[in-house]
């Protein structure tokens, strides 16, 4: 018989796919085969021919199940799929058919089964499939993960069981996460107290890390839709800063954090030339992970030379450095099948930090 678990949350970016991740890797130290699933997908990508989830596609790549992929993401949220669903278009029942088809299957396959939702409880309920609902309608029990507060994780964990009560989902978990490290204690102390009187289990994931928030080149790239040029091979390394190139070349060199991505004008010549040619010497390729090169004016032609032959991983985009800054910090990066550093270091923490032996005790 497989067992499973519904991984809910109380909003975004609380860290559901850090935590599926996590539990992908306990699980497979206890049980033979452990299976993924995201039933509804509102972030969708063609992989192999077909459209499924970002998260379903990088779970399939990361544990080599690519032949099931299609079942993982049995519902996508393609654009024009609500409003079809709204206008009568589609059967009202074919989200609710398609998820409870594929979660049978696999559970024929594996033992151990992660469904992981989509953003807070209610998301989905556009089709008539909320969060809430799948747990009830799968059948699975539901781990609910969190930020790392007190006062408002209370209010939002009440939020959110409000509507997994009416839909009869079973909560049994509630998992704190990004928790501040010299307030860890205290947190669950407190969090463990406001839910004393329900048969909710209050643990813990991770504390927060700034490695896991940040970007890697290849997300950079991808979010602004341009090509990422240079050593390919750097395409994976993390940017821990992101940093405009506004002051005196030197004083910019001399302020690199490590892995400093760095927004430089495409008229900044000697600043270009600079960053481009201590991306020779150890001691500077730590400090810059790469440039991210803004403004209308070309770069000129003895400059451009000079970067192609360091070979530094660079993006150019016509937009100025200043909009550049402030979109890329905006940017809350996501876990992707390429950043085997953030998983290997999720899955090293998750021995450390996150008791599987009591969660799967609880379900």
């Amino acid at each position: 018989m497989c067992k499973k678990i519904f991984i809910g949350a109380t909003g975004q970016h609380c860290g559901k796919t850090t935590i599926s991740l996590s539990l992908m890797h306990l699980a497979q130290q206890k049980y033979r085969r452990v299976g993924f699933m995201k039933p509804i997908g509102p972030k969708w990508i063609e992989f192999n021919g077909t459209i499924v989830d970002k998260d379903a596609a990088m779970f399939s790549t990361v544990f080599g199940v690519e032949e099931d992929v299609e079942l993982m993401s049995p519902v996508t949220l393609a654009p024009g799929t609500t409003r079809r669903f709204l206008d009568g278009e589609m059967d009202p029942e074919a989200p609710r058919k398609a998820i409870r088809a594929a979660c049978d299957r696999l559970e024929e396959k594996y033992d151990f089964l992660i469904i992981e939702g989509a953003g807070h409880g209610g998301v989905g309920s556009v089709v008539g499939m909320n969060n809430a609902r799948i747990a009830a309608e799968l059948n699975a029990p539901v781990l609910l993960v969190t930020g790392g507060g007190i006062g408002n994780v209370i209010d939002a964990v009440e939020l959110n069981l409000a509507l997994y009560q009416r839909e009869h989902a079973d909560v049994r978990i509630i998992m704190a996460n990004k928790l501040v490290p010299e307030k860890r204690v205290n947190t669950l102390g407190y969090l463990e107290k406001a839910f004393a009187e329900t048969d909710i289990m209050v643990t813990s994931a991770f504390d927060y890390l700034p490695t896991l928030a940040d970007p890697t080149l290849l997300h950079v790239s991808e979010l602004l839709g341009l090509p990422l040029k240079g050593d390919p091979t750097d395409r994976s390394r993390l940017c821990h800063t992101i940093q405009l190139g506004a002051a005196s070349s030197q004083r910019v060199i001399d302020s690199l954090d490590d892995s400093t991505l760095l927004i430089v004008t495409s008229s900044r010549d000697e600043l270009l030339v600079t960053a481009s040619s201590l991306h020779h010497i150890p001691e500077y390729r730590k400090k810059l992970a790469g440039l991210v090169i803004g403004g209308h004016v070309a770069v000129s032609d003895i400059t451009q030379r000079i970067i192609d032959d360091s070979n530094i991983p660079y993006i150019r985009m016509a937009e100025t450095s200043s909009e550049i800054f402030y979109q890329l910090r905006e940017h809350v990066s996501k876990i992707g099948p390429e950043d085997r550093e953030k998983i290997d270091l999720i899955n090293s923490i998750a021995e450390r930090y996150i008791n599987f032996e009591a969660i799967d005790a609880m379900i």
